[in-house]
């Protein structure tokens, strides 16, 4: 198991039990004690979890947004299909706006070899597109980033989205349903996201299965605002019927 995969699958046990010890980590990765400490050394440094005597623990409450270095630890290979395939929907030439989180961030990856326009609304997204000479062509709004998240928020990001029109729009979410919508857990980044549809001829979502059938509490728009759903096979059959029952094409990698 590599170090990245073993990060993972400590950061989500850590998420489940809210508790574990190192001695459990250890068997459940078939890694050393020494190295589970060091892992967790390196988790707690990022954020994911707290150290604690002979183990670790979530830092989460119930409700909470789960923090973007804990996310990126979690279904790495399913983000990565999903943004293959948004990728792929995507034509040369085409002014894309690049919502912020960890599977947007891997869209982010992709486009910068590509000959696209692309605004991005988080600072990791910024990083990954500004990184040496390519075809991509990086445009910065304004705004104020999240703690940790990295998100663009505020009313300079709202303007830069107001002055500008997109061919696409790769939304994130925190939640989506048929019934509900899209949502978000920070009230900031909901604006952000209904500015950034406003923007946009074509509405892309790039979410894994798990956000699917959640609401979180603040309200983004209605399902019908979504052109395109990009999610994986595990997405929940009755939840995808009635995304799809709404006009969204829903494409499951």
């Amino acid at each position: 198991m590599s170090n990245a995969d073993r990060h993972g699958v400590i950061a989500q046990a850590v998420r489940e039990s809210g508790r574990i010890t190192v001695q459990e980590l250890a068997e459940l990765t078939g890694a050393s004690e020494m190295t589970i400490r060091r892992d967790l050394d390196v988790l707690a440094a990022q954020g994911v979890l707290e150290r604690v005597r002979g183990g670790a623990r979530t830092l989460l409450l119930r409700g909470q947004e789960p923090p973007f270095a804990l996310r990126s630890h979690e279904g790495v290979d399913a983000k990565r299909r999903i943004a293959a395939e948004v990728s792929s929907l995507i034509v040369d030439g085409e002014t894309v706006l690049l919502d912020s989180g960890t599977t947007c961030l891997e869209v982010a990856h992709l486009l910068r070899r590509r000959p696209v326009t692309v605004m991005p609304l988080s600072l990791q997204a910024i990083h990954v597109l500004g990184e040496g000479p390519g075809p991509a062509t990086l445009m910065v709004p304004g705004g104020q980033p999240r703690a940790a998240e990295g998100a663009l928020t505020g009313p300079l990001t709202l303007a830069s989205l107001a002055a500008l029109r997109f061919d696409t729009a790769v939304m994130g979410c925190c939640g989506l349903s048929a019934a509900d919508g899209l949502t978000a857990y920070d009230l900031d980044d909901a604006a952000v996201k209904k500015a950034a549809i406003a923007s946009a001829r074509r509405v892309v979502v790039a979410t894994d299965a798990g956000k699917l059938g959640h609401t979180a509490y603040a309200h983004v728009g209605p399902a019908t605002l979504l052109h395109t759903l990009v999610t994986d096979t595990t997405a929940p059959a009755d939840e995808v019927t009635a995304l799809e029952g709404t006009g969204i094409v829903v494409k499951a990698v």
